[in-house]
């Protein structure tokens, strides 16, 4: 196929793939391929507009940083994050669901002891969150960690503002399988819009809001992990998620209260809201 045109040139580039040593990546390039000349081909792509998808991909890379990942972003806000935590993560029954694990996640948060304050000193209605970490049997499961992080109450995660680290945090069960912590009442939040990827929103006539949410990654020996979140029932986006990632089973009632003892013993100065949730996981 020296001469390859329009008719026959997909069948020419697969071709080319008959040296390839790894038969998984083969079937994956084999379906790429095939898959981005049917859109050309269904769309008579015209060398300017590839010629933009190309800019597009060009400055997404570009905003990617130590701080932004500004693909992670884009897979998102198409729901793409989404249908592979889906294939990769399929729970069985009474198993807590997985969701998106977003672009602001930070590896190495600090060890806290249960009750701790994540929040503290950021702006926001005080809030905590708690309940067990458990089997699929409902026996508590000890030495479960929770790796917890969200955005402070103006919607930014600690990653936005280049500051030091907050609203960050990880616990780890007792024998009673009990998690407990304060945070700040999650709020609903804007993904960056100022990249390429916010463009793109706009021209799909798209919002960029995530409803409220605590993110959690849940982790114990011989069970599988999971990353989750605690979305806030009442939030107006939770039918219109900006990356896809709400599951009914992950929204939680966040119940407020009048000032006085909190869950944790201490005295609330201020009325502060209460959520809470079992994780249940699936043996590995």
């Amino acid at each position: 196929m020296g001469n390859a045109i329009e008719e026959n040139l997909t069948e020419a580039v697969l071709a080319r793939l008959t040296g390839a040593k790894d038969p998984r990546f083969r079937q994956i390039m084999t379906s790429v391929i095939t898959h981005l000349h049917a859109v050309i081909r269904e769309t008579e792509l015209t060398e300017e507009e590839w010629f933009t998808a190309i800019q597009f991909l060009t400055s997404t890379g570009k905003k990617c940083d130590q701080r932004r990942q500004e693909y992670i972003l884009l897979s998102d806000t198409l729901g793409v994050s989404m249908l592979v935590d889906s294939i990769n993560h399929r729970m069985p029954a009474g198993a807590t669901q997985a969701t998106v694990l977003g672009p602001f996640y930070v590896s190495g948060a600090k060890e806290m002891p249960m009750w701790a304050d994540i929040g503290e000193g950021v702006a926001g209605e005080p809030a905590y969150v708690c309940g067990q970490v458990l089997d699929l049997s409902g026996t508590p499961i000890a030495g479960a960690m929770l790796d917890v992080w969200q955005t402070d109450g103006e919607g930014f995660y600690d990653a936005q503002r280049g500051n030091e680290p907050y609203a960050r945090g990880r616990f780890t069960t007792g024998a009673d399988g009990r998690y407990g912590f304060k945070t700040i009442k999650p709020v609903s939040y804007p993904v960056p819009t100022d990249g390429p990827v916010g463009r793109m929103l706009l021209g799909m006539g798209r919002h960029p809001y995530r409803p409220a949410h605590v993110h959690v990654i849940v982790t114990a020996p011989d069970y599988e992990r999971v990353a989750t979140h605690l979305f806030v029932e009442g939030d107006k986006y939770l039918d219109s998620d900006a990356v896809f990632g709400v599951k009914p089973s992950l929204i939680v009632d966040f119940e407020q209260h009048a000032a006085g003892t909190a869950p944790d013993g201490r005295h609330c100065d201020t009325p502060y809201w209460t959520a809470g949730f079992d994780f249940r996981l699936a043996r590995s």
